[in-house]
Order: C-alpha cells, then structure tokens, then sequence
C-alpha cells in the first residue's frame, strides 16, 4: 500500500512539473501566445504579466484623435523585449493586436528568433505570401501568424526597385536578415 502510494505521489509530481515548465516558457513563441502573453490579454492585464519588467506607455498625438499607441516592454535592466501595439488606443479593456519581437530570445517551438535568416523560415514554415514594398519585403507565415520584414537592401539589385514584381521565395537569397519579426492577431 505505501509503495502504491508513494509512486502515485511521485507520477502527481512529475505531471505537475512538466506542465508547469511548459506554461511558464516566458520566450516561447507560437500562433496564440508570446510567453505568457496571448492573443486575448487586455492592456490593464500587462501589468501582472510582466510584474518583473518596466512597461513604457507612450500615448501619441491629440487626445481626440485616438491613434493607436505603442506600448513599449522592458527588463528591469533596460533591455527592449518587445512592442506591443492594442486594437484600440486608450482602452484598457482592449486586445493586444500586434507584437513586435525586438528581444532574439523570444523564438518559436522551430527556433525562428529575430536572428533568424530567410533560409531558416523557409526551411521550418511554408511561405503564406510575399509583398513588395517600396523598401522592404514582407514574408507572411500563417501557421503561426506572423510577418518577417526583409530589407531590399539584401536583394538582388535587380529586384530592389520593382514594387510591381511578384517576388518569388526562391529569388530571395538564403542568407537574408530579418529587419523585424511580428506576430498578428
């Protein structure tokens, strides 16, 4: 009976470490959460998410204008960790709409950080479009909903000036670096 008992015990134990090792991943990156961050996390929630961090709201323009206002999440130390950018400015009751990824330990179960390079996205997620922009590209990766802007300037020169050119993931060259890295919800 006391050895039943005893092992019981210890499964409980390790259950209950694995998860909650899993939940508590502050960098880990995935479709639906950043960390303990998530897709449905209201402004007034920031607070206790990151209690050991310093959060910076930065509220621009006219107070009757309500633009959209970036919150900016740093570690005690001073280290930018991320941007956070709400649906609805001023509302503390509103919903995180995107994240920009400043800090490279922030990575997905893939290990696609903002060090990453277009060779590693394409290897470890399918390609969901590709715009050209007047001075960057974006690669959009549905799977886990997010954007990775390239510079033109690690393209071709031929593709550089183009904005009506269908850029293709095959004429963007592997050792392209990521200028920015968001996920969208």
């Amino acid at each position: 009976m006391k050895n039943t008992l005893f092992t019981v015990t210890i499964c409980a134990l390790l259950i209950t470490s694995c998860t909650k090792d899993k939940a508590q991943n502050p960098f880990e990156i995935a479709k639906n959460h950043i960390g303990l961050l998530t897709d449905s996390t209201q402004v007034k929630e920031l607070d206790a998410i990151y209690s050991k961090d310093s959060i910076v709201r930065y509220v621009s323009g006219d107070d009757y204008i309500g633009s959209v206002n970036t919150i900016e999440v740093y570690e005690k130390g001073g280290k930018k960790l991320l941007d956070l950018t709400p649906r609805k400015a001023k509302d503390s009751t509103s919903v995180i709409k995107s994240v920009n990824i400043i800090d490279s330990r922030y990575s997905t179960n893939k290990k696609i950080s903002n060090l990453s390079t277009f060779k590693d996205i394409k290897a470890a997620y399918k390609i969901s479009k590709i715009d050209n922009l007047i001075n960057v590209i974006v690669v959009s990766v549905n799977e886990i909903n997010a954007s990775f802007t390239i510079d033109k300037k690690e393209l071709p020169a031929s593709m550089r000036f183009d904005m009506d050119m269908a850029i293709d993931p095959i004429q963007i060259p592997e050792k392209a670096k990521i200028k920015y890295f968001m996920i969208h919800w």
